[in-house]
């Protein structure tokens, strides 16, 4: 009876451990994006406090080629890089401009869409163009860590370089006359100039050099970042960045079109 027992036992232990298993086997794994949800109409919230906009919908796109499922994490964008570095999430999609300096540290994929930096202007500013910018007695607001922030500290060292955690508040300060420039990218220049015609001016000539975003993930992770660009690749020539654009800009890449100025996904 005792040896009864025993086998019974052990014929358990062995069905529960195969189970075990086979539930770890086909357990899907969790995508875990970093962005920083204050970027309409690429990263924001909706009116139930849930991750909306271009940027979510591209992560879940690649969840699913993936076979993932998708977890946004609402992330200051001066800490996106230390969070990939730190392993609390997999890769980021926060509009991120690819620079030699973050190559450094993070591994970046193929471009998906091309931004140039514009300007904000107050209305009674006598900035016109970046050049009227380097003077003593400028004042030039910018967000902390963006391409923006390093444009002004390499370029602009005659202006008063003014640095905010938020655009919200570099947008105040020139719509409210206290800063003469907000130097951001040319989407948000636009959006910001509707939202306050009568304080501000806009020139959305490119600022600088060319600029690519791209998808980073930590340094070495090959395996990721080839599905990553597979993914890209495909979705540009199947016209999945087109039909985005017609959900979430149709109106600025009208603008573009008026301005004669490359638009968001025409990366060739």
């Amino acid at each position: 009876m005792k040896k009864f027992i025993r086998k019974f036992i052990l014929s358990i232990s062995i069905l529960l451990f195969t189970v075990s298993c086979s539930s770890t086997k086909n357990e899907r794994q969790t995508l875990r994006v970093g962005m920083e949800l204050q970027f309409p109409p690429f990263e924001t919230i909706d009116n139930q406090g849930n991750p909306y906009g271009l940027s979510v919908e591209l992560a879940q796109y690649l969840a699913d080629k993936l076979n993932m499922d998708l977890e946004i994490i609402n992330t200051a964008y001066s800490g996106l890089i230390p969070s990939l570095q730190a392993g609390k999430i997999d890769i980021i999609l926060s509009s991120m401009t690819i620079t030699e300096e973050r190559s450094k540290v993070v591994d970046f994929s193929i471009p998906y869409a091309v931004s140039n930096l514009a300007m904000l202007i107050n209305i009674n500013s006598e900035v016109e163009s970046i050049d009227d910018a380097n003077k003593q007695g400028i004042k030039v607001a910018v967000k902390k860590g963006t391409t923006g922030h390093i444009f002004a500290e390499n370029n602009l060292q005659n202006a008063e370089i003014m640095i905010f955690d938020k655009e919200s508040a570099a947008i105040l300060e020139v719509a409210q006359g206290k800063a003469d420039i907000f130097i951001y990218g040319q989407d948000t220049i636009y959006k910001a100039h509707t939202q306050n015609q009568d304080t501000t001016k806009i020139n959305l000539e490119p600022i600088g050099d060319t600029q690519y975003w791209g998808i980073a993930v930590k340094k070495g992770n090959e395996e990721l970042l080839n599905k990553i660009n597979q993914y890209i690749t495909e979705f540009q020539q199947d016209g999945g960045f087109n039909k985005l654009a017609e959900k979430y800009l149709s109106e600025l890449k009208q603008v573009f079109d008026e301005l004669n100025i490359p638009f968001f996904f025409d990366t060739k």
